[in-house]
């Protein structure tokens, strides 16, 4: 080994068009170690950047924690450095911590999860088959309804009540239904991973970074046996390469310097002898001397048996260059090659092969000890992680977010309440001094005036008595004239000295520390209603909430860049978990490890890596959204548009925009179902009307018929009648005509005797009858003419008795 010294000498960066061979030697590696010691430790005046900043980073934790120096305030109440004649507690008073607690508690109450969409060709394939089914169903939902009423089976594939009516719908039910257990397997396998790591832990330590040093650093790397790896990362360690990017999304290295034991070497480079640790710890000595590093820690740990370390990692490219070879056969032939493979045109037509390569960005991982020129490692990064839809593209180790850099510049809340943190610190030492120089009032005794009192009972007045007195009763005796009758100036001879109280003072100092307060809270936006310290009693709850949300506006710059962390971590785990499933030798156990809680994916699990995801972070919402939500939901329950078990399933998403939609749609189905409802309604009444209708047209026609079964009954009964009666009439007639008949015998009898006489009147009646004859005839010649009446010929003979014959007609 080389004799090693330290050297900042000036070092650039080396060039990025050399052949990766060359990107490969130690010699690279050490030029890139080397340009960014410089950038970061090369000195200027007694300081340089690194340590500047890490002294900028260790005086804003002081004064988060409450424990500033106190040199500054003693310099202030010093003359000429004494401080003899002051006894004053120095201990800061803690103003800041509180603001810190307050942000980032704060911010520990507001929950998020990883959200996983599988957006690989297949996926998308999948979910628009999906789609297409349910909006077939959609087309086809007259059918299929009629179809289930006459064929008595449910068509239907999913819920008939569940199945979208309108497009917005559709893209509601599928964001709220629609979760392939490729995706549930994706975010197990991702949520496992922050729960092994104690990400609840970590979070806090970046929320705390990022409220008092406005930068948070997180690190995920794979470590063989032990698998993906998160860890919290103290940005006064960090080095990184200039950037205006509040992201660091475009820095080409990263890197973080360590102090280790010096036994540690050891497992980072096995070739290192033991004379080689003593010259490194002879060395690192140096450099603890050269930048007096000591004087940042308050241990003991800069001993021979430390080194600092330098671990970077580098960005540069690196070609993939691959010959094709055409076989004979017709087919192809791939052959890797490096990247000086570049044959001439000529030979390449000849040989019947072509050359092709691609670009892509690659990450080397080296270990500097600082100040020196050993270079522990410099190697190809192993499990880099590559977007599967940007292969060329690979992500760094260290993710990084600074919410108000500008220009390189942090700025955050604590560095903008210290200036007035010490006006309150030196405000409550001014207190301290008026408070400590306060007397108690006293009073004052003239003694010339207690002479000339007499008390009556022989004694004297004394000043003793005259203080019992005073001090018990509030009263003092005394003598407006002296015994020899002359005006008495003493003739009260006690008297109240009011002293100075420093009332004035007192009062002052504590509005100025009131102002300096409100000051803290006006250059925060922290105000009273954030952290409920004087809550006004007349002031309405709604107020004082919109006034804390006015705060939580404040700050939300904070609480995003946790999220980016939190997000990119997720992000960056997607690919490793590919990785882990598909090359690592615990592949197998990590996925019975994702899937104990959830047996029916490990299928699924197992073939995580064929699939691209984008991650989303679902975010909680907060207490004014929530509140917003909750009072639509109990309008919507005062008027019994929602169900208890809808509000209930509403409350439980996160997704505000998603909850108010199901809301709405919720209260449109629960209107049409109320309609549907109404209109079966009142189709009941109607068909319970007509059946009303009916029965009574029943019971009338009923009515009428046993009515006209009564007539016709009477009307049989009077038929009856009348047919007795004429069958009576006809044997009464027919007994009269067989008594006729008897009389018409006798009188044949007689008309055989008499016939010789009748003889003898034939030619008279004869004649007779023909002059009736023709009378008859003139006047049926007459009726015609004269259309008269008819005219009735009746003989007497028709007639038995006054009974006519003609009334046996039948009828």
């Amino acid at each position: 080994m080389k004799d090693v010294k330290i050297n900042i000498s000036s070092a650039g960066f080396p060039s990025q068009f050399v052949s990766d061979a060359e990107k490969a030697t130690d010699e690279y590696g050490l030029m890139i170690g080397q340009a960014i010691q410089y950038e970061w430790f090369r000195k200027d005046g007694n300081g340089c950047r690194f340590y500047d900043q890490w002294r900028e980073f260790h005086r804003l934790k002081l004064y988060a924690r409450g424990e500033q120096s106190i040199k500054k305030y003693k310099n202030e109440l010093a003359i000429d450095g004494d401080l003899s004649y002051l006894n004053l507690d120095w201990t800061p008073v803690p103003i800041i911590p509180k603001f810190v607690d307050i942000v980032v508690n704060g911010m520990s109450d507001r929950l998020f999860r990883v959200k996983a969409y599988a957006q690989d060709a297949m996926s998308q394939a999948k979910r628009s088959k999906y789609q297409d089914m349910i909006e077939g169903q959609m087309a086809a939902k007259p059918v299929l309804e009629i179809i289930e009423k006459k064929g008595n089976y449910d068509p239907f594939v999913v819920d008939k009540g569940e199945l979208p009516e309108s497009d917005e719908e559709l893209s509601l039910y599928m964001q709220l239904n629609y979760k392939p257990s490729i995706e549930i397997a994706e975010e197990e396998a991702i949520n496992t991973i922050f729960d092994e790591n104690h990400y609840v832990d970590l979070r806090k330590r970046f929320d705390y970074d990022l409220t008092v040093l406005g930068i948070g650093v997180a690190k995920h790397e794979f470590l063989k046996g032990s698998g993906v790896k998160i860890s919290y990362v103290d940005p006064a360690n960090i080095v990184y390469s200039y950037t205006e990017d509040p992201h660091f999304k475009d820095c080409f290295y990263w890197g973080e310097v360590k102090t280790l034991p010096i036994t540690e070497l050891i497992k980072i480079d096995p070739t290192l002898t033991t004379s080689d640790l003593e010259e490194i710890s002879k060395y690192s000595q140096s450099w603890y001397d050269y930048y007096n590093v000591a004087q940042f820690y308050e241990n003991d740990v800069f001993y021979r048996d430390t080194v600092t370390l330098m671990y970077f990692n580098y960005k540069t490219t690196q070609k993939m260059v691959y010959k094709k070879k055409i076989m004979a056969t017709g087919g192809n032939k791939v052959i890797e090659k490096d990247d000086q493979f570049n044959p001439p045109t000529e030979v390449m037509e000849e040989g019947n092969f072509e050359k092709f390569e691609k670009t892509i960005d690659v990450w080397y991982d080296g270990v500097m000890v600082m100040g020196t020129n050993i270079l522990l490692k410099w190697e190809l990064a192993h499990n880099m992680v590559r977007p599967k839809s940007a292969s060329q593209h690979a992500l760094p180790n260290y993710i990084a977010v600074a919410p108000r850099m500008y220009k390189g510049v942090l700025e955050s809340l604590v560095r903008r309440m210290i200036p007035f943190a010490d006006l309150i610190q030196m405000t409550h030492l001014k207190l301290q001094q008026v408070i400590s120089r306060v007397v108690p009032d006293g009073v004052y005794i003239d003694a010339d005036g207690l002479n000339e009192v007499d008390l009556g009972t022989g004694n004297a007045y004394n000043p003793e008595d005259a203080l019992r007195l005073y001090f018990q009763t509030g009263s003092v005796i005394g003598r407006s004239y002296t015994q020899d009758g002359e005006y008495n100036q003493g003739k009260v001879p006690i008297k109240e000295l009011q002293s100075s109280s420093g009332a004035s003072k007192t009062q002052m100092l504590l509005t100025n520390y009131n102002h300096y307060l409100n000051m803290i809270r006006t250059v925060t936006g922290l105000n009273e209603a954030r952290d409920a310290s004087i809550p006004d009693p007349n002031s309405l709850v709604g107020l004082q909430k919109l006034a804390a949300l006015n705060s939580n506006v404040a700050t939300r710059h904070i609480l995003d860049g946790s999220l980016y962390i939190y997000r990119s971590l997720g992000e960056a785990l997607t690919y490793r978990v590919a990785d882990i499933l598909e090359y690592a030798d615990f592949a197998d156990d990590f996925a019975n490890k994702i899937g104990k809680y959830n047996v029916s994916i490990l299928d699924q699990i197992k073939d995580l890596y064929i699939y691209d995801f984008g991650i989303f972070i679902e975010v909680s919402p907060d207490e004014e959204a929530k509140a917003k939500l909750e009072q639509n939901i109990q309008m919507a329950l005062s008027k019994q548009d929602i169900n208890l078990e809808d509000a209930i399933y509403i409350r439980e998403l996160k997704n505000i925009k998603l909850a108010n939609q199901l809301l709405k749609l919720k209260r449109k189905q629960k209107q049409e179902r109320e309609d549907q409802l109404e209109m079966q309604k009142q189709a009941m009444v109607a068909q319970q009307n007509m059946k009303s209708q009916q029965m009574a047209a029943q019971v009338a026609m009923q009515k009428q018929q046993q009515e006209m079964q009564g007539k016709m009954q009477l009307k049989q009964a009077e038929i009856a009648f009348e047919i007795e009666k004429m069958n009576n009439e006809a044997q009464l007639k027919s007994q009269l005509m067989a008594e006729e008949f008897n009389y018409n015998q006798q009188l044949r009898n007689i008309s055989e005797e008499a016939l010789k006489s009748r003889e003898s009147q034939r030619e008279d009646a004869k004649s007779s009858r023909i002059d009736q004859q023709n009378t008859q005839q003139s006047k049926l010649i007459n009726q015609r003419k004269n259309n008269l009446p008819p005219q009735r010929f009746e003989s007497n003979e028709d007639s038995l008795d006054g009974f006519d014959l003609a009334e046996f007609s039948p009828k």
